[in-house]
């Protein structure tokens, strides 16, 4: 799937990329869902289905409190405090401990949430402003939105496929 380059092929991008990555969690038992196998956001580690899922939750999280801070006029600090571009494994590793009580099932639910207040806030969002303006250095926010969400999703896919193909499911 080409670049979005507008609102509705955002949109399009990450429902279509979503769904997709929402099957191949159906048939993933929960009790496979915590072992440390796949590999990890950081080079030389290893993560879990879990791990994987608070590291989606993680990114879109992060886009809404982007939005929201832009939104008050409060200064970002991107990716996040505490981080720089060049420790996105750390904090991917942060992702995992934030969300390491909650449990597989709670995991897609955090997404779908996440996902649907991103979907949402999309839509409020006029054309212009998603990519028509510079929102993070040269990025549009709708460049930046699908870098954390669309995108992310098909890579997901991709590893859990593969995770998959090795155990059988």
């Amino acid at each position: 799937m080409p670049i979005p380059k507008n609102k509705r092929e955002l949109i399009n991008a990450i429902v279509s990329n979503y769904s997709k990555l929402k099957k191949e969690f159906e048939n993933i038992p929960p009790s496979l869902s915590v072992i440390v196998e796949l590999e990890g956001h950081a080079k030389g580690t290893k993560m879990s289905i879990n791990n994987l899922l608070a590291y989606l939750v993680g990114w879109g999280q992060l886009v809404l409190k982007w939005q929201d801070k832009k939104q008050h006029g409060v200064a970002v600090t991107f990716p996040e405090e505490g981080y720089k571009w060049n420790e996105l494994g750390l904090l991917a590793q942060q992702f995992y401990k934030d969300y390491e009580l909650d449990d597989f099932e709670t995991l897609q639910e955090k997404l779908d949430q996440t996902v649907q207040r991103i979907l949402k806030l999309i839509e409020k969002t006029t054309g212009k402003e998603l990519y028509e303006m510079p929102w993070y250095e040269k990025y549009t926010m709708g460049r930046m939105i699908q870098l954390n969400t669309a995108s992310p999703y098909k890579n997901a896919r991709i590893r859990i496929r593969k995770w998959k193909k090795e155990k059988g499911l």
